[in-house]
């Protein structure tokens, strides 16, 4: 058994340390490549015969990129001194912005940004229809941000504002080699910007996810009265959770469409979710917590946090908890905001500009505010995971027992 426990740990520290060495080799080869392709950019746009306009094509969205930076700090302002305005205007202003983004792209009148507003109006419908199932739940989302951002840890303030300097220059720095990439225009260039986007998103989930571990360490600390090499744990989470996530999120709502009513629907959405809730096991976002305060491997991490939320029996309060879901509609309706502006300006000055602009403004509001807010959602859950392993602590409120007590009632009814 000590064998099997050394060598599995060996097996940790290899694949972390893969992971670490990967994400830093991809950071150097995506600038390299965004060198390249801006310096070939210009060369492309130097020449009469080439149709592409940098002065018409970067100014609309590092502008947007600007407003990313300047409306994300804001929000998370608004989060921490007023979370239930925060709360409110998230879900209730988000699907109207999403909305709005929506009638853009069909303005702009060209097949993919007609395909984009489609799929925008259709999804600000359903963010609506979410909003109204989940309004009875405002109360306790603002209860339980409340209460585990009342005494934020020292400095935070600055780790945010720097977060988001260092995702506005890189995401800048991006964009430069993204315009380079569309100036040549080849299917080539394509995929170069597919890259671009795919490494983009990894790097704003770690820096995420760093701030995340950062914080949700000091403040587990306060809770239970109790960074060192930790990049390559956060790779590893970076990567994994957006994926499980979303297929626990699917499956949970695959589960509530298809209830009871088609015998072979329902079996197939059944073992969709044991699969999910399997994956969620060993890939969760509470994990980080545990990577922080015991500088555990992600996987062992995240199964400890799930096993004491089952202890605790705190499965289904963890279900119902709209802290991420809160950052979501916030990181949409910051993406929206950047692409009305970044869109807008485009459609203004080059039409043929707007959609790519707006895509990839929306990419940058929504990233750089999920960072800005992963302060919030680093609290709560580094007060869950705490709660979890002494429910009996002084430290607590009744904030938690009285909503486990009114779900109970609820599921008895």
């Amino acid at each position: 058994m000590i064998e099997y426990i050394e060598a599995a740990t060996v097996v940790g520290q290899l694949m972390r340390k893969k992971f670490q060495i990967i994400f830093y080799i991809q950071l150097i080869l995506i600038s390299i490549l965004v060198i390249v392709l801006t310096i070939r950019g210009f060369v492309y746009a130097a020449r009469s015969t080439n149709h592409f306009r940098p002065e018409k094509w970067y100014p609309p969205l590092l502008g947007s990129a600007a407003s990313a930076g300047i409306v994300s700090y804001l929000w998370e302002w608004i989060s921490f001194h007023d979370p239930s305005k925060a709360i409110k205007i998230a879900f209730c202003v988000g699907p109207l912005l999403t909305c709005a983004v929506g009638i853009l792209h069909i303005l702009i009148g060209c097949p993919i940004s007609l395909a984009i507003g489609t799929i925008a109006i259709i999804s600000s419908v359903i963010q609506s229809l979410y909003t109204c199932w989940v309004k009875p739940r405002f109360d306790y989302a603002t209860k339980i941000l409340t209460v585990s951002t009342s005494f934020p840890p020292d400095k935070t303030a600055t780790f945010v504002i720097l977060s988001i300097i260092t995702c506005l220059v890189y995401s800048s720095f991006l964009v430069t080699g993204i315009g380079g990439a569309t100036a040549a225009g080849t299917g080539l260039d394509i995929l170069f910007i597919i890259v671009i986007l795919l490494t983009y998103t990894w790097t704003m989930q770690v820096i995420k996810n760093m701030l995340y571990v950062t914080i949700s360490r000091v403040r587990y600390m306060n809770f239970a009265y109790t960074v060192q090499h930790l990049v390559g744990r956060v790779c590893i989470g970076s990567a994994v959770v957006p994926v499980i996530g979303t297929i626990r999120g699917s499956a949970r709502a695959m589960k509530s469409v298809v209830g009871g009513t088609d015998e072979f629907l329902f079996s197939c959405a059944d073992c969709y979710s044991r699969l999910a809730s399997t994956l969620i096991t060993y890939g969760n976002r509470w994990g980080f917590v545990h990577v922080g305060v015991y500088n555990k491997g992600f996987m062992q991490a995240s199964a400890d946090t799930w096993g004491a939320f089952k202890t605790a029996e705190l499965i289904p309060l963890i279900d119902s908890d709209l802290t991420g879901a809160f950052c979501f509609f916030s990181g949409v309706a910051v993406g929206s905001i950047c692409t009305l502006v970044g869109g807008t300006w485009a459609l203004a000055i080059h039409k043929s500009y707007a959609t790519e602009v707006s895509i990839y403004a929306f990419f940058i509001g929504y990233f750089i505010c999920r960072v800005a807010l992963a302060c919030q959602q680093a609290c709560v859950s580094a007060y869950y995971v705490a709660y979890a392993e002494n429910p009996q602590s002084l430290q607590f409120d009744a904030t938690i027992p009285v909503r486990i007590q009114e779900l109970l009632q609820r599921y008895n009814v």
